[in-house]
């Protein structure tokens, strides 16, 4: 972000985002309508396939753990040989964590109905599947469905929810001294605003490193970055919490069941073949599904090019459009780029898809994107963003820190007090923004 400091005033050079006013029909009639069929078949197939790969991932190592050994390999030093198997177990943990959240992904497909035409076989499936892998599947399917209905609305969507100034405890928002839009602040706001804040490089990677290893369970368990509205105490595991209605009570129950005998498995296998082993084979990859998962939605929805809406500027399709696209490991190169692609199912690469409708499965995304893609441009939006990676997530972490408690449509603010980028409407109309804003 270019900025310019004068007469002490630092003034930031923005971006402008079009906010879009096209109807969910403009969006689906650019979609081919065999895209929306679905088949349990096929979505099965790559249920085997995700799963012959994690077997084929755990023989390899095996297999390869077998030899490090002096009678098989000689080392310059002994200390060597539990490097080499840490490392080997390292790289199963890591393709294991990898090909485990392409399951995650189809059991999230089927919480929308995109796995088959049967209702029954979507939620028998999906059930088993995030059961195993330790997520309450009605319970987040009931909330995600609910973020997927108010996407970037800042009082209704359920996860990604900025923080306003207020709620960090910042200093009030001073006319004369900042612009609402983030486009120029004084310079003694800017020094106030990052001694509340923190802008250090180190905090942001350890506060970026945290958020990806323990987001998604302090999500389940106490609604960490989920709607600020919600009591203190909400979580995924009570029924009477307040994101659940009561005829879903027993779907409620009914996840928490599948925790439990979850959590006995895993007992019972540490009872039976020792903690080591089951951290090595199953926890490790466990975490890496939860890295994932926190880290391929934080960079869809978290970006200071994203707005996101208050009630009166909220509409189904600018939420759906409120989202990035990204190519999951394309930081690392082409090869990461398919590997990530092809191992998680898309879910990185189709996203924006995915919100327009959710009932598409993956393997269709593909060919519905690039015809939703095309339909965008032609509206002057284009919703691709950097590829996803850490380095990617430590950007935004410290870019997006708050948004003002003031507007209707508002974008992320960094420790300094400057935005990156700034609403424009097509038509100019911006009467019910509660901000200025361009046109074009």
């Amino acid at each position: 972000m270019a900025t310019t400091s004068e007469k002490g005033i630092t003034t930031v050079k923005q971006n402008v985002a079009l906010i879009p006013d096209l109807t969910i029909k403009d969006l689906l009639s650019a979609i081919p309508a065999h895209c929306f069929k679905r088949s349990a078949f096929r979505s099965s197939l790559y249920i085997v396939w995700d799963m012959l790969v994690i077997s084929g991932i755990y023989k390899t190592a095996s297999y390869l753990d077998a030899f490090i050994s002096p009678a098989h390999v000689s080392l310059p030093h002994p200390l060597l040989y539990p490097a080499a198997r840490l490392s080997l177990w390292a790289l199963y943990g890591f393709g294991t964590g990898l090909f485990a959240t392409g399951l995650w992904v189809i059991a999230h497909e089927c919480g929308h109905q995109a796995f088959s035409e049967s209702k029954f076989i979507n939620n028998s499936v999906g059930w088993v599947l995030h059961s195993a892998l330790g997520v309450p599947y009605h319970s987040w399917r009931i909330t995600h469905a609910k973020h997927h209905a108010s996407t970037g609305h800042m009082t209704q969507d359920q996860v990604f929810v900025p923080k306003t100034r207020s709620q960090l405890g910042l200093p009030a928002f001073d006319p004369t001294k900042e612009d609402i839009l983030g486009s120029s602040v004084a310079d003694e706001v800017k020094k106030e605003l990052m001694e509340a804040i923190g802008d250090s490089p180190i905090g942001a990677t350890i506060g970026a490193a945290t958020y990806l290893l323990g987001g998604w369970p302090a999500y389940l368990i106490r609604n960490a970055s989920g709607q600020k509205r919600y009591p203190k105490g909400t979580n995924h595991f009570n029924p009477d919490a307040v994101m659940f209605a009561p005829h879903q009570r027993d779907s409620i129950v009914l996840s928490d069941i599948g925790i439990v005998l979850w959590l006995a498995g895993l007992s019972s296998s540490i009872y039976a073949f020792g903690f080591w082993t089951v951290f090595r084979l199953y926890l490790v990859p466990y975490l890496w599904v939860n890295h994932w998962l926190v880290l391929i939605t934080f960079l869809q929805h978290t970006d200071p090019i994203l707005p996101h809406y208050r009630a009166s500027e909220f509409t189904f399709p600018r939420g759906a459009l409120a989202t990035l696209d990204r190519n999951l490991l394309g930081d690392c190169g082409s090869i990461m780029a398919w590997i990530g692609a092809h191992a998680t199912n898309g879910i990185s690469e189709t996203h924006v898809l995915h919100h327009v409708s959710s009932k598409i499965p993956h393997y269709n995304a593909w060919e519905a994107s690039a015809a939703l893609r095309k339909r965008l441009e032609q509206a002057g939006l284009q919703l691709q963003g950097a590829p996803g990676g850490w380095k990617e997530v430590y950007r935004v972490f410290k870019e997006c820190k708050f948004v003002e408690d003031e507007g209707n449509i508002v974008f992320y603010k960094n420790a300094k007090g400057l935005a990156a980028t700034r609403p424009t409407f097509a038509d100019g109309n911006a009467s019910d923004s509660g901000i200025e804003v361009d046109k074009i």
